[in-house]
């Protein structure tokens, strides 16, 4: 019998020899210093060895314990070798068809179709919230309480809306397990009602004239790097989603002709930005500084990478802009508000310009050109109406002067 002080003594020779324990166990000790445990044995009239383990990440004690288990096989007419040889069979199947193993490849079969953004935010979703809680199940096995379980953590931390979609992507995920032959079902349908549903809520928004005044001079007043003061200043200008401001490209605005042409990340469709000669003065004084780099407006630590997501509501908190009061959306919201019941722009073109859904009198969506002349107008009217707010100047509804 073999005991850890004769293991340990055991010094490598020319060759490889063997220092034997009992049942068909054995240590051999190789010519390098490696110690493997092996156990010979018989099956089918043949004689075989198995691999045990290397000493000492494998104890005397657990040889013995991995020597029992074999000869329990043997004894119950099962090859060790060939039943090691199943269970990895089944873990590396398991591994395969594991809801992460799943998830990403529906994700590498339908993310070309998706915009570039809208697929980040997907997979990272997926590798946050989901993958940690059950990615290495087997997507068949996955029972709805397991997956509600991990929705509800996110639901937990207050991303109610969140938790929804990260259901409703998983749904996606396991129908094409359905689909590929992977799973019976999907059990996203048995939670149907099991998140709390998601209320209506509105951006926080300026839309009195005065008080917009009252932020524009602010705006100019701010004292941050040149970057944030541009994206601040141009922001009302041109009422785009934020992150769609923040990840501008130079490649897609011509100053010359005064437009940005890009992919709205919401919708994946081209649209359109007439900017007016404040939007083109203040994009030609940013040119000087991050023209010769990808983005307009680059981030703090890297030019490779559009400005953070925080940038522009950090700057308004530090002008005393409370979250309740302004958001980065807001500026939507403002110019939808004031181009309407203020300078009576025609709605289907403030829809339009918001890259909102609109449709011509026969149904169909007007395509990114849809009354360019006219948008280019209420730009310039929008412009030049948020100078005589931020002077300060009376403010008198222009009821009729739209385009």
């Amino acid at each position: 019998m073999l005991t850890n002080t004769a293991i340990l003594k055991a010094k490598p020779k020319a060759k490889a020899f063997k220092l034997f324990d009992g049942g068909g166990l054995h240590l051999e000790v190789t010519p390098t210093g490696g110690k493997w445990w092996r156990i010979k044995y018989r099956f089918d009239g043949k004689e075989k060895r198995l691999s045990l383990g290397v000493y000492p990440d494998v104890s005397l004690k657990e040889a013995r314990e991995r020597r029992d288990e074999a000869r329990k096989l043997l004894a119950g007419g099962i090859d060790p070798s060939e039943h090691r040889k199943a269970a990895r069979s089944i873990r590396a199947d398991r591994a395969a068809n594991s809801f992460e193993a799943v998830t990403r490849e529906w994700y590498a079969k339908h993310s070309p179709n998706w915009a570039e953004i809208h697929a980040d935010r997907i997979i990272r979703r997926f590798e946050r919230d989901i993958f940690p809680w059950i990615g290495g199940r087997p997507v068949a096995e996955i029972t709805a309480p397991e997956l509600l379980a991990a929705v509800r953590r996110i639901e937990a931390r207050g991303a109610l809306e969140t938790a929804h979609r990260a259901l409703g992507a998983c749904g996606q995920v396991f129908r094409y397990a359905v689909a590929t032959g992977r799973a019976e079902r999907d059990p996203s349908r048995d939670l149907q009602g099991a998140l709390p549903p998601v209320k209506g809520e509105h951006f926080a928004a300026i839309t009195d004239p005065k008080r917009v005044g009252e932020l524009l001079r602010a705006i100019d007043g701010y004292q941050g790097t040149l970057t944030v003061q541009c994206a601040l200043r141009l922001a009302p200008l041109v009422f785009v989603r934020p992150g769609e401001l923040r990840r501008a490209q130079w490649a897609d605005i011509d100053l010359d002709a005064a437009e940005w042409r890009y992919t709205v990340t919401k919708t994946d469709t081209p649209h359109i930005v007439p900017l007016s000669t404040q939007a083109v003065a203040i994009l030609g004084e940013l040119h000087g500084l991050t023209g010769g780099g990808q983005y307009v407006f680059p981030g703090a630590r890297s030019p490779k990478r559009p400005m953070s997501d925080n940038a522009i509501l950090a700057a308004m908190r530090r002008m005393g802009i409370v979250k309740d009061e302004m958001s980065g959306h807001g500026f939507r919201a403002m110019a939808r508000t004031i181009l309407d019941e203020v300078l009576g722009v025609r709605p289907d073109l403030i829809e339009h310009q918001l890259a909102h859904a609109v449709r011509d009198p026969n149904g169909r969506a007007y395509n990114r050109t849809a009354h360019l002349p006219e948008r280019r107008k209420m730009m310039q009217q929008w412009a030049d109406y948020l100078d005589t707010l931020k002077a300060g100047a009376e403010v008198i509804p222009l009821h009729g002067s739209a385009a």
